[in-house]
């Protein structure tokens, strides 16, 4: 009897088996959280929003936005640092969040470069110098010499001191050399106010949240920030183009998982984000929106970006003279 009742129970763990390994190979078998580290409704959101349900559709679970904002992104970050690492708490974040604040904040409780693991891209974005349409400027070089005439007058604005928006006004003062005065708003929507006002006459800004404003009238657009031309806006030439030698910034935002992530999940996470982002549907979403979908090759390929950018980042706010608060 004892016999043949090990031998059942055996018979029953060599049936079980397969099941058992399948299971623990099928990945996502829940939800995944997605922590946004900006407020709903910002361009980082909405880019997260439109692309979560294919994620969802592709992988076979939900993705489900959390939005995590406040301080720069540093909120959102430090909440998906302390996560754990099991596949189901990813990070949608930009140069703010992962990069930016580690240069700003004294303790941000953790280092980007070795807590987290780099997934993929998503958008990349020229930022556009822009200037209130009072100014008697339509090139990047009327633009250079007025300031130069008018040294320390014109308003710079940005979203606050270590914003993207102030760095590439900072990178664009220097290789320029030009001096105006920055004025850091708290947050997106309060410096393109400004600006549209001429309360501030310039910023660097994102095509999707200006796109409107050039063509009302409100704001002139003169020229983009990285070494190619915008797809979004091809007439405007680059600012190297227009004449300041060596410029090139961008914006950009990305998933990213707490380290540890089984490499099985971090690859799968990559497949499905570039599987979602070639889709018609979601390229049209995003050009609706003045964004243009960017991935990469593999998780490695995003790294090594990540790590050359945020060596970039570090020189600019030294630069800049930034120091942690």
């Amino acid at each position: 009897m004892i016999q043949r009742l090990s031998g059942f129970a055996l018979s029953m763990l060599a049936c079980a088996a397969p099941a058992t390994v399948t299971a623990a190979e099928q990945y996502p078998s829940k939800p995944v959280r997605v922590i946004v580290t900006q407020t709903a409704g910002s361009n980082m959101d909405v880019m997260a929003r439109l692309l979560a349900p294919k994620l969802s559709e592709l992988m076979g679970q939900q993705f489900v936005i959390d939005n995590r904002g406040g301080a720069g992104g540093l909120i959102g970050a430090q909440i998906a640092a302390r996560a754990l690492p099991d596949g189901y708490t990813l990070v949608f974040g930009g140069a703010s969040s992962m990069i930016n604040t580690s240069f700003t904040y004294k303790n941000i409780g953790f280092d980007p470069l070795q807590d987290f693991v780099p997934i993929s891209m998503v958008v990349a974005q020229e930022a556009i110098l822009t200037v209130h349409p009072s100014l008697p400027v339509k090139t990047v070089r009327d633009f250079v010499a007025l300031a130069k005439a008018k040294p320390n007058t014109l308003n710079m604005a940005s979203a606050g001191i270590g914003s993207s928006a102030h760095l590439a006004g900072v990178m664009f003062n220097s290789l320029a050399g030009v001096d105006t005065v920055h004025v850091a708003y708290k947050g997106g929507s309060a410096m393109l106010t400004a600006v549209v006002g001429n309360e501030s006459q310039w910023l660097f800004a994102l095509a999707a949240s200006t796109a409107a404003h050039y063509k009302s009238g409100r704001l002139r657009a003169l020229a983009v920030s990285t070494k190619q031309r915008s797809p979004v806006m091809p007439e405007l030439p680059t600012i190297e183009e227009a004449g300041v030698a060596g410029y090139d910034f961008t914006t950009w935002n990305a998933f990213f998982a707490p380290k540890g992530m089984p490499q099985r999940y971090v690859t799968a996470v990559h497949a499905a984000i570039q599987k979602a982002i070639t889709e018609p549907d979601i390229r049209e979403l995003y050009a609706a929106q003045s964004l243009v979908p960017r991935g990469n090759a593999n998780p490695e390929e995003f790294a090594r970006f990540f790590k050359a950018d945020f060596e970039r980042v570090g020189k600019v706010i030294k630069l800049a003279g930034i120091k942690p608060e």
